[in-house]
């Protein structure tokens, strides 16, 4: 084995050279070649974003291998111990492993969004929590072998436990995590904007650990209370400008649209027979069976976990791919149902016409549509919808973010800051109309969208 502690670098249109030491490629290269991470390359980051941002075909894959980075980078300026330091890096580059086709969007298919992409994390660390890996493991690490309990630290680091030393925890998982450090600047650079842009080497420079009313914490000196203003800026314009750009939410709710009317159509529509049989068809067979079980029952939790043992094995090989090559069969079939329909909306990107809805009294609004779509059952629900997506750009009661300032003291940062005071527990609500263009030459449609927005 080389012992010579040399770089290993991977090019990354981030970060730039994105250097590991001879011992953390060891620590990390054994994950990255399973067969459970490497399906991360076939999931796209930002789910439909591609749709209206061209450039954003990054993967999962490149915002973990990212997020390893950066918490390589912070560790080595706080100065943590290396058998802390591994058990982090490993946390970051894992923390996205449960991740399906689509990634968030994908998690929409469930009754209200029950079973999300961290309800399956669980199921793939578990793979990586046996004997036979750990043996492979260890003999490319002697000096830092891995076992059920250092794996265990890792696992609780990534579906944040109680158990976790706080000042490990928040270099995974926080408001000032190596996750957010990564995807603001990733995202932003693919979709071609500069809204998530700040200065990551100064961040970091400023990062320690502070003693804070929880116990020992990731914080900044006094000197970082600028960049993390500016980072925070950035999350909430990547939040309003991108992640909750209407036309992708738009494109995204069609995407849902379609897999759950897949979903309740395919096991009885004869026209669907050879998608029942594919990957994607007994998932969603399975999927429906459960959302129509969930509804109903006393018992949520045990049907989810039933659900999460008995269709994990599946779930792991779904990749974007698998929803893509349905897309274009349902697509090509020129047949009048929703599922066909919306495949050919999406095929074709014929996107929905969105239009803001300002100063929105969501109860008054979700009633008039209802009362719409009564009077005009050719009208399908997904053909007309109001969308909301209110988001929130930093919170005080979750968990603060904490500042050394110069006297000595720790503080949370609204304090220094009047910028993020302002925005703090605040959230900003917005939503829009979203209407199918096959249905824009509807007599009625044009009183509807008036009444709606001057609502």
């Amino acid at each position: 084995m080389i012992t010579q502690n040399i770089f290993h670098v991977i090019k990354d249109p981030v970060h730039g050279t994105m250097q590991f030491t001879t011992e953390e490629d060891n620590w990390i290269k054994p994950f990255i070649d399973s067969p459970n991470f490497q399906r991360l390359r076939h999931i796209k980051q930002l789910g439909m974003g591609d749709y209206i941002f061209p450039g954003a075909v990054h993967t999962r894959f490149n915002h973990c291998l990212g997020c390893s980075y950066v918490a390589s980078q912070i560790s080595r300026k706080v100065g943590l111990p290396d058998e802390e330091r591994q058990l982090v890096i490993i946390a970051c580059l894992l923390h996205d492993i449960g991740h399906g086709p689509f990634s968030h969007t994908f998690e929409d298919i469930f009754h209200n969004k029950m079973i999300r992409h961290e309800a399956w994390t669980p199921l793939f660390l578990a793979d990586y929590s046996t004997p036979e890996f750990f043996a492979i493991y260890n003999r490319r690490n002697p000096r830092f072998p891995l076992n059920e309990e250092k794996f265990r630290q890792i696992a609780d680091m990534i579906m944040h436990k109680s158990s976790v030393e706080k000042r490990l925890a928040d270099i995974v998982s926080s408001q000032l995590d190596s996750d957010r450090l990564d995807y603001l600047l990733r995202d932003s650079h693919f979709c071609g904007v500069t809204y998530g842009q700040y200065d990551f080497r100064w961040m970091i420079n400023c990062m320690i650990i502070v003693n804070s009313p929880q116990g020992e914490r990731l914080g900044i000196t006094h000197k970082g209370v600028g960049v993390v203003e500016h980072y925070l800026m950035a999350r909430r314009l990547m939040t309003r400008n991108i992640y909750h750009y209407q036309k992708k939410l738009a494109l995204e709710f069609f995407l849902i649209q379609l897999l759950v009317n897949l979903a309740e159509s395919i096991a009885d529509f004869s026209t669907y027979e050879s998608i029942k049989n594919t990957r994607l068809g007994k998932f969603l067979l399975q999927a429906n069976a459960f959302n129509e079980i969930i509804k109903d029952t006393k018992n949520a939790e045990r049907h989810k976990q039933q659900f999460l043992s008995e269709n994990y094995k599946n779930y792991r090989e779904l990749l974007d791919y698998d929803i893509f090559a349905v897309m274009k069969e349902l697509s090509d079939m020129n047949i009048n149902h929703p599922a066909a329909l919306l495949a050919q909306r999406i095929q074709h990107r014929q996107t929905p016409k969105v239009i803001r809805l300002e100063n929105l009294d969501t109860q008054l609004a979700e009633q008039i549509l209802t009362e719409f779509k009564n009077q005009n059952k050719s009208i399908q629900d997904w053909q007309i919808a109001i969308i909301k997506n209110p988001h929130q750009s930093y919170s005080i009661e979750d968990d603060p973010i904490y500042v050394l300032d110069e006297s000595g003291q720790v503080k949370p940062i609204n304090e220094m800051s009047l910028m993020i005071n302002a925005i703090s527990d605040k959230y900003e609500n917005s939503a829009f109309l979203c209407i199918d263009t096959g249905i824009m030459q509807h007599a009625k449609l044009k009183a509807i969208i008036q009444k709606l927005t001057i609502v």
